[in-house]
């Protein structure tokens, strides 16, 4: 096991970085985090070391990375002008620090650097159908260089986040509204067509578990996360109603026309459209590696997964009892049009905070 158990994990305070960080305080590593503008700066919390730093500042992170063998970049910008660069340059940032410090860097990625495929392996080749996918694709030839030139990395690939943190998911800001009881699931799949989710707390711990592993790591790695696969697109509706306590729960359709109608405005809206495709056509990842690596994958059944979910978003008062018939999610048609005036305009309101924050100059990286 590496001796040098020190640890910066940039994006502590979100969801995959504060999963990530909670649990290497537990196994003892000495944690340190970037958060701008933190009143926690110079002191620890939570096992956590607080640095007052901007993932978008060289320096910032090169200072807070002295010493650390491991280095999660778990950040996204908050604002979708500039988004690209913004996430290329705070990459950067991350790598220059691994080079300099010969550390690994962790880094959490996703399926959307693939076509749709049925079981897609860790070194098949990359061929994104939308533009954030083409990023990861860039993200990662950035993480090859860095490895050439010194560095060690870990990229761990899963499905759709959910969890009772995992704040800026599909889960928890498309189907369900956090701190609301939940009336109606609004999904963006078709039903028939799978879909894969992860379920962030076991994701950690897979990522724990690999990092523990390092004598038996290459330099540079990469392994797939199996999560939970919805063959049908029912699954995941059918868990939350049974979580919920309910015989039956209405569904609505996600409305992607209105996000195409909207998008020549708004990039935040161009960026969620573009996600159809991957929402249309499965993309389903392969982990039999992980599972040769690791011997297995640590899972959280589905039902117990979407409970906590719940409760941790505030969508649940305590555990409901069991519904009296077998949970089904009923899917209704096209919300009216009031519906998506609603829908419109909590979006809108979004999108404009962002771009607010952005001209305050207040801060550019948020935790993914």
């Amino acid at each position: 096991m590496n001796s040098n158990r020190r640890a910066l994990v940039l994006g502590a305070s979100g969801g995959i970085g504060g999963e990530v960080a909670v649990r290497l305080v537990q196994r003892g590593w000495e944690v340190h985090a970037l958060q701008h503008r933190s009143r926690m700066a110079g002191r620890r919390g939570n096992g956590i070391y607080w640095w007052r730093g901007d993932a978008m500042q060289r320096d910032d992170v090169m200072q807070a990375a002295k010493g650390a063998s491991l280095i999660v970049h778990a950040v996204n910008p908050s604002v979708f002008q500039d988004g690209d660069a913004q996430s290329l340059s705070m990459l950067q940032h991350s790598l220059d620090a691994a080079v300099a410090g010969r550390a690994r860097l962790l880094l959490p990625g996703s399926a959307s650097n693939y076509a749709p495929s049925a079981a897609v392996a860790e070194d098949a080749s990359q061929q994104p159908q939308t533009r954030r996918g083409a990023l990861r694709v860039e993200m990662e030839r950035r993480v090859g260089d860095a490895v050439a030139q010194g560095a060690r990395a870990l990229i761990v690939r899963s499905g759709d986040h959910f969890g009772p943190h995992a704040g800026h998911s599909w889960f928890a800001q498309a189907m369900v509204e956090a701190g609301r009881a939940v009336g109606s699931v609004r999904y963006p799949g078709r039903v028939g067509i799978g879909h894969q989710w992860c379920y962030l707390p076991d994701l950690a711990e897979t990522m724990l578990r690999l990092v523990e592993q390092e004598e038996r790591l290459d330099a540079y790695e990469r392994f797939h996360v199996g999560g939970h696969w919805d063959a049908d697109g029912t699954a995941m509706t059918a868990a939350i109603a049974r979580a919920l306590g309910r015989a039956e729960l209405r569904v609505k359709r996600f409305p992607w026309a209105l996000l195409r109608m909207s998008s020549p405005l708004l990039p935040m809206f161009r960026d969620i459209a573009e996600q159809r495709r991957l929402w249309m056509e499965p993309v389903r990842l392969d982990n039999r590696r992980l599972l040769a690596f690791l011997g297995e994958e640590p899972r959280t059944d589905l039902d117990t997964a979407v409970r906590e979910t719940l409760y941790g978003m505030g969508c649940l008062d305590a555990a409901p009892p069991a519904p009296s018939a077998p949970a089904r999610a009923t899917l209704v048609p096209e919300p009216p049009p009031l519906d998506l005036a609603l829908l419109e305009r909590k979006l809108l309101e979004r999108a404009l905070q962002d771009h607010a924050a952005q001209m305050r100059g207040e801060e550019l990286a948020i935790a993914a």
